[in-house]
């Protein structure tokens, strides 16, 4: 995916086009000032609010977060509960805003896990913004890499037992549009905050050649510099796709 160019004011600066982040560290955030594990993802979705201005801001195209993951699920049922009512809560008080801003919200991951409820504002939501192209906000919502790996074949070897795809033509760009980001270019920069080095099962197979940042900021206290110095380093990193260099 080329990379595009802004003007932020003073300097022409190259951006990547499409940002995905990790999420990581509200837990740690509250727990470090003697709060409950709600607090930091209330803060966390502040920062959520704060990263959609920064993208507008820079010139990204797509921004895809990292929500709630499949094997979130696990946490004990009143963080999930607490968690499943801010999604709520968001999808209730900022849609209209991201609308007005020119953003198209969409959520990837298995929506059957999720409450009739939420999955009824989720699909309000994108309907309401489908004709927005500014920034494309992705959130990946009950979502594991894996189990969007193992969708995708089971939707093709499908596809493929019915004699509507000939087993020959498989190949990446087919199995790509059978992906939850089916028509989504690949992440150019990933951005996991905490100071955790993994990628924790999120867009395993679109991250194939996607450049990776990690940063020590916890993610409620994640701001515009954080931002930029991951983009910077991004501009600085010489992306191959496997070819030698010039």
């Amino acid at each position: 995916m080329k990379a595009l160019s802004l003007d932020t004011g003073s300097t022409s600066a190259t951006v990547p086009a499409h940002v995905a982040i990790i999420m990581d560290g509200n837990g740690r955030w509250a727990k470090s000032r003697g709060l409950p594990r709600t607090a930091g993802h209330q803060r966390g979705a502040e920062a959520v609010r704060r990263s959609v201005e920064y993208a507008i801001k820079r010139g990204v195209s797509y921004l895809t977060l990292f929500g709630f993951s499949s094997e979130n699920w696990k946490r004990p049922a009143t963080e999930v509960k607490d968690l499943m009512g801010l999604l709520r809560l968001y999808l209730r008080k900022e849609i209209d805003a991201l609308d007005k801003e020119g953003v198209r919200f969409q959520v990837i991951g298995e929506r059957s896990r999720l409450a009739p409820d939420i999955v009824e504002l989720i699909e309000n939501s994108e309907r309401q913004t489908a004709g927005n192209s500014k920034l494309v906000l992705t959130i990946a919502l009950s979502y594991g890499g894996r189990a969007e790996i193992v969708e995708a074949t089971r939707r093709i070897a499908i596809e493929a037992a019915t004699g509507a795809i000939e087993p020959a033509t498989i190949d990446e760009h087919l199995f790509d549009k059978h992906l939850f980001t089916a028509g989504i270019p690949d992440p150019d920069l990933l951005i996991r905050t905490s100071g955790e080095q993994r990628i924790s099962n999120f867009l395993l197979w679109q991250l194939a050649y996607t450049e990776l940042v990690f940063i020590d900021t916890l993610w409620p206290d994640f701001a515009e510099p954080d931002f930029d110095r991951a983009i910077e380093d991004f501009r600085n990193r010489e992306r191959r796709y496997g070819s030698t260099g010039a």
